[in-house]
């Protein structure tokens, strides 16, 4: 608290701010000032200057005592100089001859010696006006010939004005500026005060270094969490964009600003984040990852002002989730196999109780018999152990929905390698369960059918599950494989239409694909995966 107490607050930051403007204006404008009074003075003076040489340069007695050859006629000449100098109010009043001696000068040193005439053209008989330097300082002259009786030129005479220095200048604007500089300073107090009460209330009372210092820290924040995070405003145009996302989404590094529709995005996520309504745990396919998204709506002082959406890369746990989903297929063909068998011990014992002994022999023989050739039928055919425990386990739970699930014959996949297993038992899990859940609605016993068919060649593993169901419309047999997409309505739950979209996802890891066509009774889905090892 110590250390905000010592920082210049927002007020008294633009106060100085406009002291330090008002300053800088006031001396260009001093400056512009001092140039503008130079030339109004040179301006108005050289027409006084001018005026009073020519009412010199016209006076009869000069224009007749100048060229007298006699001094002692001249005397009158610095009475009548004196004269004009004094009604003018010029600074100095100099007469000079033909030739440019002076005769007489308001300064008794110039007489006698020759008058500087520097740029002046008064020698061709024109009067001219002009700054010139002198003795005194520089000076606005004016030299006008003075003409003889006879027509010729005779003389000079020459009135200046002295030229005013900078500071004499300055002084005569001093009250003015000091007048100007108060009122300005009186304004600019009240500006600032009022404009940093408009903007704390508008940056919900913080010092400016206070929202730098919650910037960079909600910066460092985001940019530091593992997961990604995406802001957009109410026109779906990126505000904030964290690392994470940018990784997670490829996205380009200018994305901020722009709209999400000019985002290379997939369409599906897209359509997710443009939405009004909230997400939770979403799952999403984007690229070669599998997300979990998050989404709502941000809100400031009670009104929407655009949506956040948390992102978390979910591709391995999901492949420990469709581990574990085979797990608990196997768990819950075990547990139905427990119930099976506490009824069949509850038949043994009955019949060993009615002393039928020889049909408890059948019995159990038959049982062994029906057991053993369910999982041969597998087996045989299935070599991969994580493929065949999860045949023989789908068969099991799809027997409870009356429904079958047979083994293709032509079926042959041996041992392959752990991570390849662990990708073909998430693609066959996912089209058995979309099978068994196509026919499970049929009421035909013929049509509660489910082929699996695997084959292993050098290059790649095909999987083909054909069912007996209503089958795939000719118009849908791309769109199956969307996120999202479903020909069931949904209950709410955030899985629907994710299963077909994971296998060819899967697939494509694998350099291969999944497809979907329609059978003579029902849907056909094949999905073909390499075995060279390209996991992208």
């Amino acid at each position: 608290m110590t250390a905000r107490r010592k920082r210049a607050s927002l007020a008294r930051q633009l106060l100085v701010l406009q002291l330090l403007i008002i300053v800088g204006v006031l001396t260009g404008v001093v400056a512009v000032s001092l140039a503008q009074s130079a030339q109004a003075f040179q301006r108005n003076e050289s027409r006084r200057v001018l005026a009073a040489a020519e009412t010199l340069a016209a006076n009869p007695t000069v224009r007749e005592l100048i060229p007298a050859a006699q001094p002692r006629l001249r005397s009158a000449l610095p009475v009548v100089a004196e004269s004009v100098r004094s009604v003018s109010g010029a600074s100095s009043v100099t007469l000079a001859d033909a030739d440019g001696t002076v005769l007489v000068a308001t300064d008794p040193d110039l007489v006698g010696h020759p008058m500087p005439l520097g740029d002046s053209t008064v020698t061709t008989g024109r009067a001219w006006t002009g700054l010139v330097d002198t003795q005194q300082g520089p000076m606005v002259e004016a030299h006008v010939p003075v003409i003889g009786a006879e027509g010729a030129m005779v003389g000079v005479a020459v009135v200046g004005q002295a030229y005013p220095s900078r500071w004499q200048r300055l002084q005569q604007a001093v009250p003015n500026l000091l007048i100007y500089l108060g009122v300005a300073s009186l304004v600019g107090a009240v500006g600032s005060l009022l404009l940093s009460s408009r903007i704390k209330r508008q940056t919900l009372g913080m010092e400016p270094r206070e929202i730098v210092e919650l910037a960079e820290h909600r910066d460092a924040m985001l940019h530091g969490l593992k997961e990604g995070v995406l802001a957009l405003d109410l026109d779906n145009r990126v505000t904030v964009v964290s690392d994470s996302a940018w990784r997670l989404l490829d996205l380009p590094a200018d994305s901020v600003g722009r709209h999400l529709d000019d985002l290379p995005i997939e369409p599906r996520l897209r359509t997710m984040l443009g939405e009004a309504h909230t997400r939770a745990d979403q799952l999403v396919l984007v690229g070669d990852r599998i997300l979990a998204l998050n989404r709502m709506p941000i809100l400031a002082r009670g009104r929407p002002i655009g949506s956040v959406t948390t992102l978390r890369d979910r591709t391995e746990l999901s492949s420990l989730e469709e581990e574990l989903n085979a797990s608990k297929t196997s768990s819950d063909a075990l547990r139905l196999h427990i119930h099976e068998f506490n009824n069949q011990l509850h038949t043994i014992s009955g019949l060993i109780q009615l002393g039928e002994y020889d049909e408890v022999v059948r019995f159990v023989e038959g049982l062994t018999a029906a057991q053993s050739r369910r999982e041969s039928e597998t087996i045989e055919h299935i070599a991969d152990p994580g493929v065949a425990a999860l045949l023989i386990a789908k068969t099991a739970v799809a027997e409870q929905l009356a429904v079958s699930i047979r083994v293709d014959p032509d079926s042959a996949l041996g041992r392959i390698d752990e991570d390849l297993s662990r990708d073909v038992v998430t693609v066959v899990g996912n089209l058995v369960d979309n099978a068994v859940d196509a026919v499970s609605g049929e009421h035909d016993p013929q049509h509660r059918v489910v082929t699996v068919l695997i084959e292993e060649s050098d290059e790649d593993i095909l999987v083909r599950v054909s069912d007996r169901g209503p089958g795939v419309a000719a118009t849908d047999v791309e769109r199956v494989f969307e996120q999202g997409w479903s020909s069931k309505t949904t209950d709410g739950g955030s899985e629907r239409g994710f299963g077909l979209a994971l296998v060819r996802w899967t697939c494509r890891r694998h350099g291969g694909d999944a497809a979907a066509r329609a059978g003579r009774d029902g849907a056909v889905f094949t999905a073909r995966m390499r075995k060279d090892g390209n996991r992208r």
